[in-house]
């Protein structure tokens, strides 16, 4: 028996990066907000690897746009060959100043371009999307597998949404058995390429099937993860149930009941780092504390002069999103006049699909001393409209997660949301905001009604806006939940063998 055990920790050694101490994660990403963000998933990406750093080391791996080349003195440390269409290229580290490590896949062809991470100036997706992130997910896999830093090797990869939801795809086909996970961010974007993409990024013939990464004829690279991956997550329980379903499930729902019939299909919820404190943000005009409403006030006064907007002692409610039509922008649109009419005015910060963006422009021209909108996005902005409005406008048809209305609560902004995915999760209807039950312009209109009611007595607005502000959404349990999966899945993946050879194989029940 003593032998059979001293076998096993030896594979077990061996399979956990060669050494027995803290897990090794590495994080793969195409947004990181210390560099580069587009969304919610580059600030997801910078806080919680952090704050996973108390248990284990978890390494960040994105590609190296220009924006991140520009970062300074980048160690190369190894070497991705090239594969199929997939260009070489070279592995870089660099170490953050509070000592997160990140590895930048660097391959000018493919990343040093202007524009965004996956479009051009015009918003345009790049053309060769598909080898650009096969690209970073194959050099995952190796990274991963020990095979392009000889210096470090994965217990644990973590991929987050379709960009890089292929490398557990590379794992499998490659024969390495390192356990994966797969978070989905926002299951609408699926990262799809046509059929031919399949010789491209070197994946198998066999592989396109609908038990692999095809997709109604097309390549799905976010279904290569959910199929492939030993794990998926969804950043709160609310959209991991609905995704199993036809009408949040774009597509996939099938495939993703079987994973939650498997148990592997778990919701974390994501949290908000502890700069969003109103005391001590360094972005608004006036810091504030919960019950010092006239500090509230004085930001109120200054987002409706930064706006443009009439002095004003109705509410002002905010809008601070992607401007697309899963964030309910028409339902907004629609509603405005009958808002502006109660007396309350609305602010808006973002950018996205052109023709909510001129709907949006032409409100504002309508109504301009009470709709003040800017097309675009910088976070000092969205700070200060949190800081300085009543409401903030949440009316998304469908919201994975959603931190939005974490940042207005804890600026003392009621959020005004459609009961769905994490709004459901973080918004205590009547206590901190309002939830309204149907995405139609009736349910928000239902809601605004209730938020004007509200503002009228003093008594329940303030009293709200005490348990919004008390609200705390760290990233703490987050971290905890995930370190706590990352050991269940390390655990449940493999069954050791005692053989002749010692190997290890699969365990068939993840």
């Amino acid at each position: 028996m003593s032998n059979l055990r001293g076998n096993e920790e030896c594979n077990a050694r061996i399979y956990c990066g060669r050494d027995s101490g803290r897990r090794k994660v590495l994080f793969v990403t195409s947004e990181f907000e210390d560099f580069v963000k587009v969304g919610g998933l580059g600030e997801v990406s910078s806080a919680l690897p952090r704050a996973l750093l108390r248990w284990c080391d978890v390494r960040v791996l994105l590609p190296g746009y220009r924006q991140v080349m520009a970062q300074g003195k980048i160690d190369i440390v190894g070497r991705c060959d090239s594969s199929a269409d997939l260009p070489p290229c070279d592995l870089g580290k660099l170490q953050t100043a509070d000592g997160l490590v990140v590895y930048i896949l660097i391959c000018p062809e493919l990343y040093d371009r202007e524009g965004s991470p996956h479009g051009d100036l015009k918003n345009r997706d790049w053309s060769d999307n598909d080898v650009r992130f096969a690209r970073l997910g194959l050099a995952a896999a190796e990274l991963a597998a020990g095979r392009a830093d000889p210096d470090w090797a994965a217990d644990m990869l973590h991929v987050n949404d379709w960009p890089s939801a292929l490398a557990p795809a590379y794992l499998a086909w490659r024969g390495e058995n390192i356990p994966s996970i797969l978070t989905i961010h926002n299951l609408a974007y699926q990262g799809l390429f046509p059929r031919e993409s399949l010789v491209r990024i070197g994946a198998p013939e066999s592989s396109y099937r609908i038990n692999g990464l095809e997709f109604y004829d097309h390549v799905s690279f976010l279904k290569a993860g959910v199929f492939y991956a030993t794990h998926v997550t969804t950043v709160s329980e609310t959209y991991a149930r609905e995704i199993t379903h036809p009408e949040f499930g774009c597509g996939l729902d099938g495939l993703l009941r079987t994973r939650a019939h498997e148990n592997r299909l778990t919701g974390i919820l994501n949290g908000i780092d502890e700069s969003w404190d109103p005391l001590r943000c360094q972005h608004i005009s006036t810091p504030f504390e919960a019950g010092d409403w006239k500090g509230k006030r004085a930001n109120a006064d200054m987002i409706r002069e930064e706006f443009g907007l009439a002095v004003s002692r109705g509410p002002l409610f905010s809008l601070v999103a992607r401007l697309v039509h899963q964030k309910g922008i028409d339902l907004v649109i629609s509603a405005a006049e009958s808002i502006v009419s109660a007396g309350g005015q609305i602010v808006v910060l973002g950018k996205g699909e052109g023709h909510l963006e001129t709907s949006m422009q032409n409100i504002a021209s309508r109504f301009s001393d009470s709709v003040g909108v800017k097309i675009g996005f910088d976070e000092a902005t969205s700070r200060r409209i949190f800081a300085g409005s009543d409401f903030a406008l949440m009316p998304s048809r469908f919201e994975p997660c959603g931190l939005g209305q974490m940042y207005a609560q804890r600026f003392g902004s009621l959020p005004i949301g459609h009961n769905t995915g994490g709004l459901a999760e973080t918004i205590e209807d009547g206590k901190t905001g309002s939830l309204f039950r149907r995405a139609s312009m009736e349910g928000l209109m239902g809601a605004v009604c209730r938020a004007f009611s509200t503002f009228a007595s003093k008594r329940q607005l303030n009293k709200m806006r005490l348990h919004a502000m008390a609200r705390r959404f760290d990233w703490q349990h987050p971290a905890t939940s995930y370190d706590s999966l990352y050991q269940r899945v390390i655990g449940n993946r493999l069954r050791v063998v005692t053989r002749a050879d010692e190997t290890l194989v699969p365990n068939p029940s993840p």
